[in-house]
């Protein structure tokens, strides 16, 4: 299992470090999409385990629309102080007129309302239906769009977007290792028996590391550095383990098996669809406006 894990890790990583720092927004957001799409059949797949039937298409197409939003939004982004909050807005230009964010999860409930009222489905999976639908597009699909805005945010977007994997990447391996070695104390047994709080230490220890050693390539303070890189690993921890409740009620150990040693897409990412909007949000609302 570990050479499995090794391997797939050293083709993958060269792979994605090349994307972020050398790639274009708009080939970075097609990544995602790609990433996104993955996840999500893998999702739905945990759903028909339980005999929630996800409406995959309808889902998948606003998938893609949001992830066009949120690469259109990155070259017209505004900020405004209301109330003393920084607010971010951001908006596409579509045909006829612009499309907030709002509007692409509004596009979602239309279509969901539209497919309850034309379907040929038994009417016990309706609400199922709606359910897992909803969940899939809001848990993982939203949250992990906002790689694209990171990445596009400013001259170092990039390097803040390989930041967030970076300290998921080091702390999942952190916990792995140390779990395997000196784990005794169980973190969440409901939810991952394996995971230990020594494991989960030692992966939050490793991502103080990684802010450390970002200094050079990074213009942010070591203390905002720092912060993004503690509330991105506890980020990243609650999405491992949001995952982990999610196979455990389908009764599945993996949520795929393309990727040897790791799992499924969904398996991989779990932790970064929280890390990476963390960084983005805390970036945005906290550091940027006293840059």
């Amino acid at each position: 299992m570990t050479w499995k894990r090794v391997a797939t890790a050293a083709v993958l990583v060269p792979v994605v470090v090349g994307l972020v720092l050398w790639g274009s927004t708009a080939i970075v957001a097609l990544a995602i999409a790609l990433i996104t799409l993955f996840a999500l059949l893998e999702y739905f797949a945990l759903g028909e385990a339980i005999g929630h039937r996800a409406y995959r298409f309808w889902t998948g197409t606003c998938t893609l629309v949001l992830i066009y939003a949120q690469w259109r939004g990155v070259s017209e982004p505004t900020y405004k102080l209301a109330g003393g909050i920084i607010a971010h807005e951001r908006s596409v230009s579509l045909i006829g007129g612009a499309l907030p964010l709002d509007a692409v999860f509004f596009l979602f409930v239309l279509g969901i309302a539209a497919l309850t009222l034309a379907t040929r489905r038994p009417l016990v999976e309706v609400l199922p239906a709606a359910g897992i639908s909803a969940s899939g597009f809001i848990l993982v699909a939203f949250p992990l769009s906002f790689a694209i805005p990171l990445h596009g945010t400013s001259a170092q977007g990039p390097t803040l977007l390989l930041f967030a994997v970076v300290i998921v990447w080091v702390s999942d391996t952190a916990a792995y290792f140390a779990g395997r070695a000196i784990g005794k104390r169980p973190f969440a047994p409901k939810l991952s028996p394996n995971k230990t709080w020594e494991g989960a230490a030692a992966g939050f220890l490793a991502s103080m590391a990684v802010a450390f050693a970002f200094m050079p390539w990074v213009n942010v303070p070591l203390v905002h550095l720092l912060a993004m890189a503690a509330l991105g690993n506890i980020a990243g921890q609650v999405g491992d383990l949001l995952e982990s409740g999610y196979k455990r009620s389908a009764g599945i150990k993996d949520s795929g098996t393309l990727l040897p040693g790791h799992g499924g897409v969904l398996d991989r990412i779990d932790a970064l669809i929280l890390a990476i909007p963390v960084v983005w949000y805390y970036w945005i609302l906290i550091y940027s406006p006293r840059s």
